[in-house]
């Protein structure tokens, strides 16, 4: 029995898109987000009608970009709240997968028009808020455990998730070892116990929301 027609073609546009986003992504992060829209479906194995039929300007693959990194990081925030056993243990798990998912585009490094069209994006400030929700929950419930200390907030949290996805600039054969040092370090900073006091005031989420 031959494949519905329609059922192929959708499989079609899918595989269109994800091949178009992998290319935007390697290749923002390699040569930023200005690089010409034509060497994007070049890298993608796809014609540049494709391309513009999907994403009609640079602003909509921007966005696009962004929406897939942070519905990734949601994902990951998810799936650990849901399934570990004590909220410290998912803010482990958060911190490692973390530092698994090395996105290849690290937003914070766009270009100021860049994160503009971001942040204007309505369903990019979603997975935003989202993350940001999971992130208080997590680290109410991990002081609530006594594990973390009290002095953090979940924008603390977010701004070590947001270092972590990033590649760290350190020789290729040596980067997971160095990654995994920074990890243990963040993690044992985290932990509840006597030491000195952070310096400024706790970091929240609502401080983040807005940046």
């Amino acid at each position: 029995m031959t494949a519905d027609p329609d059922v192929r073609l959708r499989a079609d546009a899918r595989r269109n898109r994800d091949q178009i986003l992998a290319a935007a992504k390697a290749m923002f992060a390699e040569e930023g987000p200005d690089v010409p829209m034509e060497e994007i479906a070049r890298r993608a194995g796809v014609g540049v009608g494709t391309l513009y039929r999907r994403f009609p300007d640079r602003d909509a693959l921007i966005k696009a970009v962004a929406q897939d990194n942070f519905a990734q990081v949601l994902a990951e925030a998810e799936a650990a709240e849901g399934e570990e056993p004590t909220a410290w243990e998912a803010l482990v798990r958060l911190l490692s997968r973390s530092r698994a998912l090395r996105l290849s585009v690290h937003l914070a490094l766009l270009s100021p028009q860049a994160w503009a069209t971001i942040r204007e994006d309505p369903q990019t400030q979603h997975f935003r808020d989202e993350i940001m929700d999971v992130l208080d929950r997590i680290v109410a419930g991990a002081q609530r455990e006594g594990q973390l200390r009290s002095d953090v907030g979940a924008g603390d949290v977010a701004v070590l998730v947001s270092l972590l996805l990033k590649r760290v600039p350190a020789p290729k054969d040596t980067a997971d070892v160095v990654t995994d040092r920074v990890l243990a370090l963040m993690l044992d900073g985290l932990r509840a116990r006597p030491g000195s006091p952070l310096p400024g005031r706790v970091l929240t989420a609502a401080d983040l929301r807005d940046r």
